[in-house]
């Protein structure tokens, strides 16, 4: 998606906020439906930032595999655990919930003073011209598309019968 540098700008940093509400969402919310939701809005947007980079195939597989599948598996786990210990909508703050605070609050803020210091910060903010960014994705796809057909095709039906079969046993379980 080519935007103009000032409205890519304001998209950047809409999506980014709306990301960090959707993550205190997933993180701070008490009921755990409302959690799994959050963290699908949370995935789709990544998935929108992918778009506004123009990598397209990225995108969709994102929400093909991501908000599709892996967030139902998600809300499928948390409609089972629902009227077991974690149902309970009151919570008390521990010194484990406070240790898990400053930790997770310390990896954040080094993790924002040390990406703008590496070598490949700089090379994801600069844009080469857009045919050469179609042909690399283009020949990438193609090459991926090449190695489920020939190499891995034994492992991805595999994994394809492998999640037929637990969505096959969550649905039977659901029904009892």
């Amino acid at each position: 998606m080519d935007l103009l540098g000032p409205i890519h700008d304001i998209l950047v940093i809409f999506l980014g906020s709306v990301l960090i509400l959707g993550g205190l969402g997933v993180v701070l919310l008490t009921n755990l439906i409302y959690s799994a939701f959050s963290l699908g809005w949370v995935l789709f947007c990544i998935s929108l930032f992918y778009i506004s980079s123009n990598s397209y195939f990225v995108a969709a597989a994102q929400l093909l595999i991501y908000v599709g599948a892996i967030n139902v598996l998600i809300i499928f786990a948390v409609m089972f655990i629902s009227g077991s210990e974690y149902s309970n909508d009151s919570h008390l703050w521990t010194v484990g919930d406070g240790v898990t605070l400053v930790v997770c609050t310390s990896i954040f803020f080094s993790l924002i003073t040390t990406i703008p210091d590496t070598s490949w910060y700089g090379i994801i903010w600069t844009t080469r011209s857009n045919q050469i960014i179609e042909q690399d994705l283009i020949s990438n796809v193609q090459q991926i598309g090449i190695h489920l057909s020939t190499n891995f095709y034994l492992p991805f039906e595999l994994i394809s019968i492998i999640l037929l079969i637990s969505l096959i046993g969550a649905i039977t379980m659901a029904r009892q």
